[in-house]
């Protein structure tokens, strides 16, 4: 109970992310890389803040390339995306990617995976299609691919923490080492400007719901495994379609509640205990 308390709480911070980056970027508070630029520099102060307090300097040693790749693939993949992709669309090309490199790692790594975990899993990616597909707008080749590679980014980023370690110290060098890349892409593709709401939203989303959210992130994936981890992520969809509805006066619809029940019972069905026989 304590696992599945701490990681519904990680998806809820996850879907906040998204509620604030449509809430910023959608209404024009800020830019889409000064939103990532902001919100990597906020979660790197406060999680070294947080490091430095628990270990002094020890977190330094916890610089890793491919955690800071893949973290600043994702975000800056992200956010490039957003500029273009509607909300419904990115969603359902970001968290399909992320659950496919997730089975691939899985598959790759020798884990066993229980006909029931497929059989959820393609039953919850059948209710975000419903979901989101038909009434999500199209995307562009371009576009669509960078927000797969933000699904691919995090699916590999998720992956990194199955080694376990400090999530903590691990969190806050990953961000740390994402802020030059990511100040060299908004150096190349140029600011697009920021009000005093557009920055607050960022640093929410940097600081609280991204950084601390990540670090809690990294303390849960070893005990979930790559597939469990995977299949309890294709619930943010859900989570950010319901606070969209309750936050920013988004339509619920019949199709929207049926297909929030599929995706929610295919998830329940791949994270279900085997049955025991007597």
């Amino acid at each position: 109970m304590r696992l599945a308390a701490i990681t519904a709480l990680v998806m809820v911070a996850f879907a906040a992310n998204s509620v604030l980056n449509r809430a910023a970027v959608g209404a024009g508070h800020i830019g889409s890389m000064d939103f990532a630029l902001i919100r990597l520099v906020a979660g790197a102060l406060v999680l070294a803040v947080m490091a430095s307090l628990r270990g002094g300097r020890r977190w330094l040693g916890a610089f890793r390339a491919v955690n800071i790749a893949a973290l600043a693939v994702y975000m800056l993949g992200f956010s490039l995306a957003y500029v273009t992709v509607p909300a419904g669309a990115g969603a359902l090309i970001l968290f399909a990617a992320v659950q496919v490199t997730m089975f691939g790692g899985a598959v790759a790594g020798a884990e066993v995976i229980p006909a029931r975990r497929w059989a959820g899993a393609l039953l919850a990616l059948a209710g975000l299609f419903w979901m989101l597909a038909p009434g999500a707008g199209s995307a562009t080749v371009g576009a669509g691919s960078l927000m797969a590679l933000a699904g691919v980014g995090w699916g590999i980023y998720s992956l990194r923490g199955r080694a376990g370690g400090r999530p903590l110290d691990t969190t806050a060098a990953s961000f740390l080492g994402a802020v030059p890349l990511a100040l060299v892409a908004w150096l190349i593709v140029g600011s697009g400007g920021a009000t005093g709401t557009g920055v607050v939203l960022a640093v929410i989303s940097g600081g609280a719901t991204s950084g601390l959210g990540y670090a809690l992130w990294y303390a849960v994936v070893p005990e979930l495994g790559a597939t469990r981890a995977a299949l309890w992520q294709l619930t943010v969809p859900v989570i950010a379609v319901l606070g969209g509805v309750a936050l920013l006066g988004e339509a619920l619809t019949l199709r929207l509640v049926l297909s929030c029940a599929l995706v929610v019972g295919g998830v329940a069905i791949g994270l279900s205990a085997p049955r025991r026989t007597s």
